[in-house]
Parts: structure tokens; sequence; C-alpha cells
């Protein structure tokens, strides 16, 4: 197993068997080192912290841990930390961005500037070889081109950004040893020889419809903007285009007939104020500045990922419990009316959280889970 410089091998081995046990998702990871200071402290004391509520806790056990890693090795793959210098930038200055990923490949190409291609799975033909032509001239300009090898326009940007000789990310919802859609068996493993494969997902994970939308955020918040070259109203890749305009990202679609319902996605796009674009140069123009020069942050300065929580007396998980409900209420608005300090209430929502009673939401919200 590799690990970022500077992380020892046991808490490479933690922080994955942190963030595979119940209920931690990548806030509750981050709030456990913040609390801890790195997880394999956070881990000693999970079980004390989550046994409050009065249930027993069960970390992930270690032979999964071990078992996972195997796999990783196997399939010749590699793990990415958050605070790794090769943490994709961008993706790391977005809410949630995932601790850990699997990857094999070339980390080089995320160097370049990312540009996200998605669309139909049931492409008409002129859709495909429009992202083709697209994703072939972006990757020849030294663009990254982004997608999530699935059937249909995914499929096709990859192809055409490595017909270029360019370079593309593949970012799939199953783990990284595992091959989705079958058919694309050659193009993944293409990816990962001449581009990037990453997965979120534990190695052996299959691409079950959960995991996509995750899988979604990553290849928006990897990438500068999001080109839909065509999309039915309720596809997918417009969840991806929702989630990178929430991140502050352009979003662009290339119109189509208005016959044709796999190009009202994308003519919906444009109504409710995308980029339209015609040629790949558009997408370019878009996602530059008048002097050409393309931005390497969205924010005016890096924050660390994880931020210090100083320490607090615990305030009662039941008290902050019945301040929610099954509507999302923003977690400052509950330090205002429990008057107990933030640290407090974070540790009292991390219990919660623990216990599988709290669900979290996007803008940083909380509600009975």
């Amino acid at each position: 197993m590799s690990a970022p410089g500077g992380l020892s091998r046991d808490e490479a081995f933690a922080r994955i068997r942190l963030l595979r046990s119940p209920h931690v998702g990548p806030v509750t990871y981050r709030h456990l080192l913040a609390r801890f200071g790195n997880a394999v402290n956070a881990i000693a004391a999970l079980p004390e912290v989550a046994g409050r509520s009065g249930r027993p806790y069960a970390l992930a056990p270690e032979r999964r841990v071990h078992d996972e890693i195997a796999a990783a090795r196997k399939t010749g793959a590699r793990y990415l930390f958050h605070d790794s210098p090769d943490y994709p930038r961008l993706l790391g200055e977005t809410e949630g961005a995932p601790p850990i990923l699997t990857w094999r490949g070339d980390m080089s190409v995320l160097a370049r500037p990312c540009v996200a291609m998605v669309g139909a799975r049931n492409a008409s033909a002129a859709a495909i070889r429009l992202a083709r032509e697209f994703a072939h001239e972006l990757a020849g300009e030294g663009w990254t081109v982004v997608s999530g090898l699935a059937r249909g326009i995914d499929g096709a940007a990859h192809q055409g950004a490595l017909a270029a000789g360019g370079a593309t990310v593949g970012i799939i919802a199953s783990g990284i040893d595992i091959t989705y859609p079958p058919e694309h068996a050659a193009l993944q493993e293409e990816v990962a020889t001449r581009g990037l494969l990453l997965a979120e997902q534990p190695p052996g994970s299959e691409p079950l419809a959960r995991h996509f939308p995750s899988r979604n955020r990553i290849i928006a918040g990897l990438c500068l903007g999001t080109l839909v070259v065509e999309a039915a109203p309720k596809s997918g890749s417009l969840i991806t285009a929702r989630l990178a305009g929430e991140m502050g990202r352009q979003v662009m679609a290339i119109p189509g007939s208005p016959l044709d319902s796999r190009s009202h996605g994308c003519n919906q796009l444009i109504r409710d104020g995308a980029t339209l674009v015609q040629a790949a140069q558009d997408v370019i123009e878009e996602l530059t500045d008048f002097s050409g020069a393309v931005p390497t942050s969205l924010r005016e300065a890096p924050r660390d990922w994880v931020e210090e929580v100083p320490s607090a007396a615990a305030a009662n998980p039941a008290d902050v419990a019945g301040l929610l409900t099954t509507a999302p209420v923003a977690v400052d608005e509950l330090i205002r009316q429990s008057g107990a300090s933030a640290a407090a209430v974070q540790l009292a929502l991390l219990e919660l959280e623990l216990d599988g009673r709290l669900a979290r939401h996007a803008g940083g919200r909380v509600s009975l889970g």
C-alpha cells in the first residue's frame, strides 16, 4: 500500500478502516480526524464515542481491510489520501470530497486543466461523433477530458481523447478492479494504461445505483467545467451538471433538435442559463480568462482539509436531536438554538450519525436520519 509522505503504514491502514466502518462518510471522517488528531486515535476512541447511545458499535474488521488492500495491489492500484500532494486541488475544494481514492495510471494528467464531458448512454450517432470530435480537439489543445466510462457519450469522449494522444480520466462507480459496463473492458484498461482511472468505492464493489451520484460529484469536482453533449430530461448527466453548478463550476451544453427527446435535457440547461457551445473552442474560451490563462483554484485561499476542532465539553446528543426534524437545517442554526459551543454540537452530531440517526445534506445541513 502506498501512502503520502509522512504517513505511516499504521495510519494509512487506520484511515481505510475508519472510512469503511458503519455510518462513517466523508464528513464524519473529517470530524473524527479533527477531533482525535489522526485515524489511529479515532479508531481507538470510536467504539466509546458511538457507544454513548447505549448500542454496541463494531468497526470494520481488520481482515476485511487487509483483503481490500490485497485486492488493490493485485490489480496494480494505489491509494490516494486527502492530504497527499497529488490529491486534485479542485476536487479537494469541494464539500464532502472523498477522503480516499484508489487509482491506476498516470496522476500527472490531473496537472493539466480538466473538463468533464457527459451525456446519454443511448446517444444518437450524431452526438457520439460530436463527443469524439470535441474530446479529440480538447485533448489536442492540452486539456484532460474527464468522464465516467459509461456507454454512449462517456465512452466516445474517452475514445476521442485517446485518439488524439491526449489525456483522459475515467471515474468509475465500482471498485477499481471491476469493469462496468462489460463491453468497455478494453477501453477501461486503455484509460488506466494511457490516462488515469479513479474509484471511490473499495476494490470488489459492484457499481450499485447508490454509487453513481458520488461518482458524478467527483467528475464535476475535478473539472473547471462540465459539458453535456446530449441528455434526456431525467438523465444522470443533468445531475452532474447540477453538481457542477453548485460547486461554482461552468456548465455548458450542446443544443439539439426539439424533435429528439435526447436533446431536451441540453436545451433545458441552456434555457436555465448554461452556456451554449457549438465547437470545442467555445469550451476553451468559456473556461479561460481573457488572457487565455486557466485558473488553478476556484477559491481565494486554500484551507486545510481537516480543520482543528477545539476541545469542549460534550453536548447531550438527545438535546441536539430534539432540535432536529426530517427537514434539513444548517449546523450554525443548531449551534445558535442549543447555546452550546460549535465543537460540542459537532461532537453530538457525530454521535448521532454513528448511531445511524443523522443524515447529512448539501450545504452543511443535517436532519434526522
